[in-house]
């Protein structure tokens, strides 16, 4: 009990001490700033996502579809080697035309990390 009335005592003799740093009115509006820029560039990136959305799914749908051929493709190679391998050449192009798909839904989001010289430790 002793132990905690000195504790007590301590921390209400700090208490009286401002430990808070203040901050002026500039760099305030300095803080204030880039918090609403950084703001602004998380709605630009969730905006790019979402543009890009359907695109990625329809490159990974077409992908899919693609490599399912080709493999199914390869399996047929055995029994029936000449559908298997029209099956492995159009499943390849196909699974191709779903990566190009997928590349350009990647390329619509624009990530652009910007340097700033706002330090909070300052």
């Amino acid at each position: 009990m002793k132990y905690f009335f000195t504790i007590l005592t301590i921390l209400l003799s700090f208490n009286s001490l401002s430990f808070a740093q203040e901050f002026s009115k500039q760099e305030l509006d300095s803080i204030k700033s880039h918090i609403f820029n950084i703001q602004n560039e998380v709605n630009s990136i969730q905006l790019n996502l979402n543009n890009a959305k359907k695109t990625l799914k329809t490159g990974i749908f077409v992908a899919t579809l693609g490599y399912t051929v080709t493999i199914i493709g390869g399996q047929l190679l055995g029994t029936n080697p000449q559908l298997g391998e029209a099956l492995l050449y159009t499943g390849g192009a196909i699974g191709i035309g779903g990566t190009i798909v997928l590349v350009n839904g990647f390329n619509k989001i624009s990530l652009e990390i910007k340097q700033t010289d706002f330090n909070p430790t300052q």
